[in-house]
């Protein structure tokens, strides 16, 4: 009767019906747990990341919605002289070679001509110094509407820019250092923010976007070495740029 009953028990084990079931509803119900799980770690995760990103600020802009917008990098710069110079000058012209090329050069021309014009008439020296200024004047205020950064096309603009910027972020010791590390930033926050509005505008540019990105964090690279070196120039720089804290440091999602 023993026998009997342990063959039975053999062949209900061995039966491929029985072992089965078995075998599937337990690899389908392991499955079924884990995709419910995956699912509810999903959903919880997001949840958190809004409750911790509800009130962050841009990444790109530095600012939370409804803040002023940031600073201008550019400053503007003046006329010079009495030459009828434009508001902003392109070429990588400066202040300084503004003085010398609208104010000091067209009485350097006058003197150097003096002796080399003709004067058949015999006038003053005031007269002809009159005329001959006024000559230059007119050929300087041609050279200035040359140079007007209105006239300039997309890498001229940004190449101004880009000067700006540079004189704008370096020291007094060193007044154009564009290895500066708050320079790099700047820089970096010029076109990050120049990519930001084009992309406001055009929101299915893949393209730009994955650059975006990669300058977003490439600055923020840049600001953690500059922490680590000087937290007082970490805090300058960021309130110079117009970034909050949180939009340069930890997670940045663009």
């Amino acid at each position: 009767m023993f026998r009997a009953c342990l063959a039975q028990t053999s062949r209900n084990s061995a039966s491929p019906s029985t072992s089965s079931l078995i075998h599937t509803s337990a690899v389908l119900n392991a499955s079924k747990t884990q995709k419910l799980t995956s699912k509810a770690k999903a959903e919880i995760k997001a949840e958190k990341w809004q409750r911790t990103n509800a009130n962050r600020p841009s990444p790109v802009f530095g600012t939370r919605k409804g803040e002023e917008a940031p600073p201008n990098l550019t400053p503007i710069k003046l006329p010079v002289g009495t030459v009828n110079l434009p508001s902003q000058m392109g070429f990588g012209v400066t202040d300084t070679d503004a003085e010398k090329l609208f104010r000091q050069l067209p009485e350097l021309s006058m003197n150097s001509r003096r002796f080399d014009d003709k004067n058949p008439q015999m006038q003053s020296f005031e007269q002809w110094a009159t005329k001959v200024l006024d000559r230059e004047h007119r050929k300087a205020n041609t050279f200035a509407q040359v140079i007007d950064l209105r006239n300039a096309d997309a890498d001229g603009i940004a190449y101004e820019n880009k000067r700006r910027i540079i004189v704008a972020f370096s020291t007094k010791e060193n007044p154009f250092d564009p290895g500066r590390t708050e320079v790099q930033a700047a820089i970096l926050t010029y076109r990050i923010r120049n990519l930001g509005n084009h992309l406001a505008k055009f929101p299915r540019d893949l393209g730009n976007r994955l650059g975006l990105r990669k300058l977003v964090h490439h600055r923020a690279k840049i600001l953690r070495y500059l922490r680590r070196k000087s937290n007082e120039r970490y805090e300058t720089v960021l309130e110079q740029l117009g970034l909050k804290r949180e939009s340069v440091e930890g997670e940045l999602i663009v």
